[in-house]
């Protein structure tokens, strides 16, 4: 008589199936690795798209190839070694990655904000996406050094029929649609605001807060020095991206928002320098205070 699961093989042995998934992982990591030198370049989405996997499986795959050398990871995704720190996205590039964490974060954001007060608000799809949060808040005042944000508030009114009185900076316009350069600066250094609302090209613990564009990190910097608390919108994918200049050291940032992304580890370091972090997560935010650990 035949026992049950006789005519079954035996269960593979456990190095064989680690070996088949390393495998899968390298050849995956090929595939990945062909794609950014065909192109000079890959987005996590399309390579998520195209390889069937999950973004996590595709970051931890550059993440690989990164600490060997053969891919720089940029916001979104990978480019070939030795790509200019100094390398701007245009703003419509940028407005595509990330969707549903920058408008969680941007939710998360905008609950900070009170009617009747002075704001300013960078340049940034992040921000951008804060922006479109504030339309029906009352009375507000809103500096800001973005094209994007003065053309989304023209001819709009609050929920009280009033409208926000927006005030933008002037200056050279970069390929992320920001106003930045010495026309800028001064009328920022004339200017006092209760919140500033910033994003970031990426945050590193030792790096801090960078840019590519050295003009841009100057005009952050005099945003950041007349404002009475600084809020930092950065999604997950920038954490440990360095660009060109710093314009602030993470112990600047009174608040940081981003999502629940975030790795443990990461969290860990932000925590112990920025005010405080917030997790956004769709609808809701999580709080953590380095001053409650």
């Amino acid at each position: 008589m035949t026992q049950p699961g006789g005519d079954r093989p035996p269960p593979a042995p456990s190095g064989v199936k680690e070996g088949k998934h390393l495998m899968l992982a390298r050849h995956r990591q090929s595939l990945i690795l062909q794609a950014v030198r065909s192109d000079g370049s890959a987005r996590v989405s399309d390579l998520t798209q195209r390889l069937g996997v999950s973004d996590m499986t595709i970051r931890r795959d550059l993440e690989v190839l990164a600490r060997d050398g053969l891919v720089e990871k940029v916001h979104g995704g990978a480019v070939l070694p030795g790509t200019p720190a100094s390398h701007e996205p245009g703003f419509e590039a940028k407005l595509v990655l990330e969707r549903p964490e920058k408008t969680a974060i941007a939710r998360a954001a905008a609950s900070i904000v009170t009617p009747g007060t002075a704001i300013a608000i960078g340049s940034g799809t992040t921000t951008f996406a804060l922006a479109q949060c504030l339309l029906d808040v009352p009375g507000l005042t809103i500096v800001t050094n973005s094209l994007r944000v003065t053309n989304l508030f023209s001819g709009t009114r609050g929920l009280d029929g009033t409208a926000d009185s927006v005030v933008l900076t002037g200056g050279v316009r970069t390929p992320s649609d920001a106003l930045v350069g010495p026309v800028a600066d001064l009328t920022i250094r004339s200017l006092h605001f209760d919140v500033l609302f910033l994003g970031c090209y990426g945050f590193d613990v030792n790096a801090g807060l960078t840019t590519p564009n050295l003009a841009e990190a100057e005009t952050n910097r005099a945003l950041i020095r007349v404002a009475r608390r600084v809020v930092v919108l950065a999604d997950h994918t920038k954490w440990g991206l360095v660009g060109l200049s710093s314009f602030a050291r993470l112990s600047e940032v009174d608040v940081l928002i981003t999502d629940d992304m975030l790795p443990a580890d990461a969290r860990n370091q932000v925590e112990e320098q920025a005010g405080q972090v917030l997790y956004a997560d769709g609808m809701m935010a999580s709080q953590v205070s380095r001053q409650s650990a």
